[in-house]
């Protein structure tokens, strides 16, 4: 699955939710990771393997369009395992 989207949570500071999707824009998972302080360094990938259970079904039409159009901008652009 490749990465998609990046949000910050207005709910909870210092969140980042990661989307990552398929390239048919049809599955995604979805990351999110508290920033407990700038020297707190996890990489973020271009893609990343997801547990199936944990993977779920894009029912808008237009986000799946959307995932899948940059997933595939990702897969020209980046390696797997690259830091974005």
């Amino acid at each position: 699955m490749w990465l998609v989207e990046r949000t910050y949570s207005d709910d909870e500071q210092n969140m980042v939710i990661l989307t990552y999707a398929t390239l048919d824009g049809g599955r995604y998972f979805r990351k999110e990771r508290a920033l407990t302080s700038f020297t707190d360094v996890r990489d973020t990938t271009a893609a990343v393997d997801a547990d199936p259970e944990n993977v779920g079904a894009v029912d808008d039409p237009a986000d799946r369009e959307r995932y899948a159009a940059e997933a595939e901008r990702m897969k020209r652009a980046h390696d797997p395992d690259d830091v974005i």
